[in-house]
């Protein structure tokens, strides 16, 4: 004997009916928040290129720094803070500043335009403008 099905209840459409539908709800929720979970990803790894870019920058600064303290040329410190850091070289802007007899202090300001190149990230965020400054006592 059969069970009846109670009167009003929706009507029956087998034992895997249900699992179906459900996978088919599961692929609609996994192409509705993929892409902004690729978004997000893609985003993280921008913020991460920018913070290895200031590090490079806090690097030249102090490169250029010691080359300017033990050489009266500006150019030095530029070709310092270039040569050390692997930073694009039309992109960074090396100044020295407070530049006088020896024992005195000096500073050097380099300053960077860190592109955003990530796909997707690149074109919804300007280039960042990153900023380091250090100083040294001149030896020279």
């Amino acid at each position: 004997m059969t069970a009846r099905p109670e009167p009003g209840a929706p009507p029956s459409r087998g034992p895997r009916s249900g699992r179906r539908a459900d996978r088919g709800q599961a692929v609609v929720e996994l192409a509705l928040t993929l892409p902004f979970v690729v978004l997000l990803l893609l985003a993280i790894v921008q913020v991460g290129l920018v913070v290895r870019d200031q590090i490079l920058v806090v690097h030249a600064a102090r490169e250029a720094a010691r080359a300017a303290a033990v050489s009266p040329d500006d150019a030095a410190a530029r070709r310092a803070a270039v040569g050390s850091s692997g930073l694009e070289k039309g992109r960074i802007h090396v100044t020295v500043s407070g530049r006088g007899a020896p024992g005195s202090t000096l500073t050097v300001t380099v300053r960077y335009s860190a592109p955003t190149q990530v796909p997707l990230i690149g074109p919804l965020v300007p280039d960042v403008g990153l900023r380091a400054v250090a100083s040294m006592r001149v030896e020279v």
